[in-house]
C-alpha cells in the first residue's frame, strides 16, 4: 500500500490548514455560539465560493474538471483533505456550498443528460448554491433497505409521498436527491432513486433540527404530499433499476464516502488532543505519568483509526472491494476521537462544563459521527457478517 501523496496535494493541505485556521474555525465558532446555521446570504460563503468551494467533480465530455479545496482525484487524497478540514470545523465543511452527498449518486448512477443538467449549474456558479441528499427517514435511517417513502408512476411523471429527517442543507438546496420505494416488500429491489427540485409541488414542510453540536449546518426534516417529479429526474432512467441498481447505487455512495467520515472524526479528535495537551501543559499536568499514559494512548488510537480509513481509501483507489475495511473505520474512529475529547474536558475540570471552549464544542460535535452515513452498531453488524461469510 502507498499513501504518499505529491508535491501539489500536499500545497493543498497547507493551504486548507491556513484557510482552516483564519476562516473555517472562527465561522464554526460562530456558528455554534448563536446556535443556528449560517444563512445562506452569509458573507462567508460567499468568502468560500471565492476560494474555489462549491464546485462539482463532474465535468463535459472533453473538459477538464475543476479543482476543489477539499475533494481530492483520489480516495486517499480525499480522506487527508477531510481529516484536515475536520480539525478545524466539521460543521462547516457541510455548510460548504455545492452539490454535496447529493452529488455521488449523481455521478454514478444519473444518465450524461441528467449530470449536464444538475451538476452543471455547480461548475462556474455565479453565488452560492448547494445540493442535497435525503435517505434518512424519522422511522430509521441505519436500515437503509427499509425505506418507506413510496414512488408512484403516473404516466410520464412519478407521485412521491413520505418524509424524511436529518438531511444537511436540505432547505437551501437547488434540489434534492430523494430516495423512495416502488414497493416496500420488494425490499431492496424496490429502490428508486429522484432529483426533486426547488419548488416541486408537494416538497414542503421544511424544519431545521436543534442539534447539541455541528450546528454550522442545517440538518432538515421535510414531507413529500403528492410531489410530482418528471419521468426524466429518476436518476439513471427505468432501465438502470434491474438487478436491485437502486439500492447499489445507495450502497455505492456510503462506502465511498465512510473512510472519508471515519477522517472527519479523527480530525475532530486530533483538534481535542492538541487542545486537552495544551491545556495540560498551561496547568502544568504533564508531570502526572497518568495523564500523559491518556494522552499517548488518544493518540496511538486515532494514529491506528487514520491507517484504517487510508486503508480503505486505498482499495477505492484500486478499484477493490472496500466494505470491511469502510466499515472498521468509520466503526472505531468516532469512538477514538469521542475519548480525545473526553480526556480534554477531564483535564479542564469545571471549566469543561461551562459551553465556551473549543473543547466542549468538539466534544458535542464529534457524537453525531458515529451516527451519521451508518451508525456504530450497523458498522459492527456488517463486520460480523463478513467474518461469518454471511451476506450483507
Amino acid at each position: 500500500m502507498n499513501f504518499s501523496i505529491d508535491a501539489a496535494q500536499r500545497e493543498r493541505l497547507a493551504w486548507l490548514r491556513e484557510l482552516g485556521r483564519t476562516e473555517l474555525r472562527p465561522a464554526g465558532l460562530r456558528a455554534d455560539r448563536a446556535g443556528a446555521p449560517l444563512p445562506p446570504d452569509d458573507p462567508f460563503f460567499e468568502t468560500l465560493l471565492a476560494a474555489g468551494f462549491g464546485g462539482t467533480l463532474w465535468a463535459p465530455a472533453g473538459e477538464r474538471r475543476a479543482d476543489h479545496p477539499t475533494r481530492g482525484h483520489s480516495a486517499v487524497t480525499q480522506v487527508l483533505l477531510a481529516e484536515e478540514s475536520s480539525y478545524w470545523d466539521r460543521g462547516i465543511g457541510v455548510a460548504t456550498p455545492g452539490p454535496g452527498l447529493g452529488e455521488p449518486p449523481i455521478l454514478g448512477m444519473g444518465t450524461d443528460a441528467q449530470k449536464a443538467r444538475f451538476l452543471g449549474p455547480f461548475r462556474n456558479p455565479p453565488r452560492p448554491i448547494w445540493g442535497a441528499f435525503a435517505m434518512t427517514e424519522p422511522s430509521g435511517g441505519s436500515d437503509v433497505a427499509n425505506i418507506r417513502t413510496r414512488a408512484r408512476k403516473d404516466g410520464d411523471a412519478w407521485v412521491l409521498n413520505g418524509a424524511k429527517a436529518f438531511c444537511g442543507n436540505a432547505s437551501r438546496a437547488e434540489w434534492i436527491v430523494v430516495f423512495a420505494t416502488v414497493d416496500p416488500a420488494l425490499g431492496r429491489g424496490g429502490h428508486r432513486a429522484f432529483v426533486v427540485e426547488r419548488g416541486s409541488p408537494g416538497l414542503g414542510g421544511f424544519r431545521l433540527e436543534k442539534k447539541m453540536g455541528l450546528k454550522a449546518y442545517e440538518s432538515t426534516s421535510f414531507f413529500l404530499e403528492d410531489c410530482r417529479v418528471p419521468g426524466a429526474n429518476l436518476l439513471g432512467g427505468e432501465d438502470y433499476y434491474a438487478a436491485r441498481a437502486g439500492f447499489k447505487g445507495a450502497m455505492n455512495t456510503f462506502n465511498a464516502g465512510r473512510p472519508a467520515i471515519a477522517a472527519m472524526a479523527v480530525g475532530i479528535g486530533r483538534a481535542a488532543l492538541d487542545e486537552a495537551t495544551q491545556h495540560a501543559r498551561e496547568a502544568g499536568l504533564l508531570a502526572r505519568e497518568r495523564i500523559r499514559d491518556r494522552l499517548e494512548r488518544s493518540r496511538r488510537r486515532l494514529k491506528a483509526c487514520m491507517l484504517l480509513a487510508l486503508r480503505a481509501a486505498w482499495l477505492a483507489d484500486q478499484r477493490q472491494p472496500n466494505m470491511l475495511e469502510a466499515s472498521m473505520a468509520k466503526a472505531q474512529a468516532p469512538l477514538a476521537a469521542l475519548e480525545a475529547a473526553s480526556l480534554g474536558k477531564e483535564i479542564l475540570g469545571l471549566a469543561g462544563g461551562r459551553g465556551d471552549n473549543l473543547l466542549d464544542k468538539l466534544f458535542r460535535d464529534v457524537k453525531a459521527l458515529d451516527i451519521v452515513e451508518g451508525t456504530g452498531q450497523i458498522q459492527r453488524v456488517v463486520m460480523a457478517r463478513q467474518l461469518l461469510n454471511l451476506p450483507n
